[in-house]
């Protein structure tokens, strides 16, 4: 079983160049995926930098219900010597139908080099491709050979 058959791939925060500003993805919609999965790729970090990811949720994509934090959700801060690494952040079953992740940076500089989220085990099969998402290769049993 092809495991892009379940899941959608979007790309929901661009690179940003090194800064202090907080970072808010695009939201979501969770209907028809019971979970999501962020990957956040940071570059460089400027020493004494402190950032971090968490989630954000709301009923309506902010148009009446504003985002709020999704409880336990932040990860630690960055250590200086992480640059180059990844956040991962999980969530099963959000209370609400819009998600979206928070990069947030602060005191020195940090790169990031964009948030991916993939959300997953989906009530309808096939998925569709996210918008961002240029090509999909998929493979089953294949030879050695030119690529």
């Amino acid at each position: 079983m092809l495991l892009s058959k379940d899941i959608a791939i979007d790309r929901v925060l661009n690179g940003v160049v090194a800064g202090t500003t907080v970072q808010a993805g695009t939201g979501l919609s969770m209907e028809g995926y019971s979970g999501i999965l962020f990957i956040t790729a940071v570059g460089a970090l400027t020493a004494n930098q402190v950032t971090a990811l968490k989630a954000q949720q709301s009923d309506d994509d902010a148009v009446a219900d504003d985002y709020s934090d999704i409880e336990g959700s932040a990860s630690e801060a960055l250590e200086d010597t992480d640059g180059n690494k990844m956040l991962v952040l999980d969530i099963w079953k959000p209370k609400k139908l819009y998600v979206k992740p928070v990069v947030s940076r602060a005191t020195a500089n940090a790169v990031i080099d964009g948030v991916i989220a993939i959300r997953y085990s989906a009530r309808s099969r096939p998925t569709t491709l996210g918008s961002s998402v240029k090509e999909l290769v998929t493979l089953v049993g294949p030879d050695e050979g030119t690529a």
